[in-house]
C-alpha cells in the first residue's frame, strides 16, 4: 500500500482537499462541506513526517538528479562581453506588460535580465 492510501481518511472522499478538524466528532473539506465522521479515523495515526524519499518510494520515481538545461542564445555578457548566456523568461508585472527575460552567461556564469 502507498504512503498517500494509508493516509487517505485525512482527505475529502469528493475533492480530495485537507479535511478539517470541526470538533472531536467529525471532520470536514473546507472547499465542498464532505463530512467524516470520527469513527472513520479512530486509531489511525493523524501525525506523521514525510520525507523526500517517501515520496521517490511512493511515486516510484528515480533518484538521479535531473539536469535543467536552458535555452541559449546570442546575448553578450553585460559583464565579460561573452558572447552567449542561456535564458530564461517571467511574467513580473501585469499581464499587459512584457515579460522579464533572466540571462546567465556560459563563460562567467554571471547573471543580467532585460526588461
Amino acid at each position: 500500500m502507498a504512503f498517500w492510501q494509508a493516509r487517505d481518511f485525512l482527505f475529502c472522499g469528493v475533492c480530495g482537499t485537507l479535511l478539517t478538524f470541526d470538533s472531536v466528532h467529525s471532520a470536514s473539506c473546507p472547499l465542498c462541506g464532505f463530512k467524516r465522521g470520527a469513527k472513520e479515523m479512530e486509531g489511525k495515526q493523524i501525525q506523521y513526517t514525510m520525507t523526500a524519499e517517501d515520496i521517490r518510494r511512493g511515486l516510484k520515481t528515480l533518484t538521479e538528479e535531473i539536469v535543467v538545461q536552458r535555452p541559449k542564445t546570442n546575448k553578450t555578457c553585460k559583464f565579460c562581453d561573452h558572447p552567449e548566456a542561456e535564458y530564461y523568461s517571467l511574467q513580473m508585472r501585469s499581464a499587459d506588460e512584457g515579460e522579464t527575460i533572466f540571462y546567465t552567461c556560459t563563460k562567467c556564469e554571471k547573471n543580467f535580465k532585460d526588461d
